[in-house]
C-alpha cells in the first residue's frame, strides 16, 4: 500500500511498473501509444479516481516509453491529487475552456509530427471524446483492451493481498447473515442489515446485495424485494463491495430457514460437489472454458444441466466483472495471478434456487480461495 495512513492506493512503484508495461504493450502492438480516460483502466494505471465529464481528462502513454502526459481541465486538477501521477513523473498539461484538449493529446503522442497516428483508447471512452480525438489524430483509434487485458487479468502481489483482505471481510459478513434471516422479515430488511455489515466489516461501500428467498432464489440476478421470509425457504445471499484500494469481494452462500426437505438437500449436495470439483480443477495451463465444463459435467450427470443457466465465473479486481470469464469456449489459458469466481448455481423457477461462490486466485500449482466460509447449505434454526 501507499506509505503512511493512505490506503486508497498502492505504492508508487506499483503504478510506475504498470505504466511501463502498458507502454511496452502498446509498442508491441505497433501503436503510437495509449489514451486512457477516467475509468477502471485509469485507476489501474495511476490510481486516479477522476470521473468522466464533458471536459476531457486523459492519460497519454507514448509507446516509445517517453514521459507520460496527463491532459486535464484546470478546474479538475484537484481530482489528480490522490493519484500517483506526480510521483511517477508524468507531465500534467492543464487546459481551460476555449482550448482544444485533443490537440494537446496529439502533441503528447507525436511531438511535431503531422502524419496520422494509430492509438488505442480505453473501452470506457465516450463518443463525445472519441470522435474529436479521431479527427485530430487523422485515424480512428482502436481499443486498448488487448494491450491492457493481460496486465489487468494477472494480478500482482499488491492486488492479491487486497483481494485476500476483501475476501476475509465478506466472509465476516456471511458469518452474520443467519442472524438476519428471521421469518416474517422482508428480503429488503435483510439486505439493509447486510449493507450495514458490509461497511462495518471494512468495505468502503456496497457494490451489490442479492437476497433471493424461496421462488426469488430461482432468479440469478434478483436483488431484494418486499417478500417476507418463511420457514422452509431456501435463501440465496450474493454480496460484495470494494475494499480499499478498491478491490472487490464477491461471495455467495445459500441458506435454509429450517431443515430443507430431502430433495432440496440432495440437489444442493450435487451443486456443492460441482463447485468443489471446479475449484480443484483450477491450475496453470488449463483453459478457462475447461473449468466451466467441470462444474457443468457434474451437474449434468445428475440431471441438473438444464437448471444451470449461466457461466461458471468471472474475473474480479477493480471491477466486479472483468476478464477472464469462466465460460464454455473460452480458450484463455490460466496463469498464476489470475483471479476469478467459481459459482455454479441451480435454479427451479417458481420454487427455489441455490448458488455457491468463491473467489479463487491461480497459484503456481493450483488455486487459492480467498473465501473460507463453509460451503454446506446453512440451516438457520427456527
Amino acid at each position: 500500500m501507499a506509505t503512511g495512513s493512505d490506503t486508497t492506493r498502492f505504492d508508487t512503484e506499483v503504478y510506475a511498473q504498470r505504466v511501463r508495461a502498458a507502454a511496452a504493450g502498446a509498442a508491441s502492438a505497433g501503436l503510437a501509444g495509449l489514451v486512457i480516460t477516467p475509468g477502471y483502466d485509469l485507476r489501474y494505471l495511476v490510481g486516479s479516481r477522476a470521473q468522466t465529464f464533458e471536459r476531457l481528462t486523459a492519460l497519454v502513454l507514448p509507446a516509445d516509453g517517453s514521459t507520460p502526459t496527463v491532459v486535464v481541465p484546470r478546474l479538475e486538477l484537484a481530482a489528480l491529487r490522490e493519484s500517483a501521477v506526480s510521483e511517477i513523473g508524468a507531465t500534467v498539461v492543464d487546459w481551460v475552456d476555449g482550448e482544444n484538449p485533443y490537440e494537446l493529446v496529439a502533441r503528447a503522442l507525436r511531438g511535431t509530427q503531422v502524419a496520422p497516428v494509430t492509438v488505442a483508447v480505453t473501452d470506457s471512452m465516450t463518443a463525445l471524446h472519441l470522435l474529436p480525438l479521431a479527427g485530430v489524430l487523422g485515424a480512428v483509434p482502436v481499443l486498448a483492451t488487448d494491450v491492457l487485458r493481460t496486465l489487468r487479468m494477472v494480478k500482482d502481489a499488491a492486488e492479491i493481498d487486497a483481494l485476500r483482505k476483501a475476501g476475509a471481510a465478506i466472509d465476516r459478513v456471511h458469518a452474520r447473515v443467519p442472524e438476519f434471516l428471521v421469518p416474517g422479515r422482508t428480503e429488503a430488511d435483510v439486505a439493509a442489515d447486510i449493507a450495514e455489515a458490509i461497511v462495518a466489516e471494512g468495505h468502503s461501500e456496497v457494490a451489490f446485495i442479492i437476497v433471493g428467498s424461496g421462488p426469488n432464489g430461482a432468479d440469478p440476478h434478483h436483488e431484494c424485494s418486499d417478500r417476507r421470509l418463511q420457514v422452509g425457504d431456501v435463501v440465496v445471499v450474493d454480496i460484495g463491495g470494494p475494499y480499499e484500494p478498491g478491490y472487490n469481494s464477491d461471495s455467495t452462500r445459500t441458506y435454509s430457514i429450517g431443515e430443507p426437505d430431502a430433495e432440496i438437500a440432495r440437489r444442493y449436495a450435487v451443486l456443492q460437489r460441482a463447485q468443489a470439483e471446479a475449484v480443484r480443477a483450477v491450475r496453470p495451463g488449463v483453459t478457462a472454458g475447461s473449468i466451466d465444463a467441470v462444474a457443468r459435467d457434474v451437474l449434468a450427470a445428475e440431471g441438473l444441466a438444464e437448471v444451470f443457466v449461466h457461466r461458471t465465473g468471472h474475473g474480479i479486481g477493480l471491477s466486479v466483472h472483468e476478464e477472464p470469464y469462466i465460460v464454455s469456449g473460452n480458450e484463455i489459458t490460466l496463469t498464476p495471478g489470475m483471479a476469478f469466481s467459481v459459482e455454479p448455481g441451480i435454479y427451479f423457477p417458481g420454487h427455489w434456487g441455490a448458488r455457491i461462490e468463491d473467489i479463487v486466485i491461480v497459484t503456481e500449482d493450483g488455486a487459492e480461495s480467498v473465501n473460507r466460509r463453509p460451503h454446506d447449505l446453512v440451516v438457520v434454526p427456527v
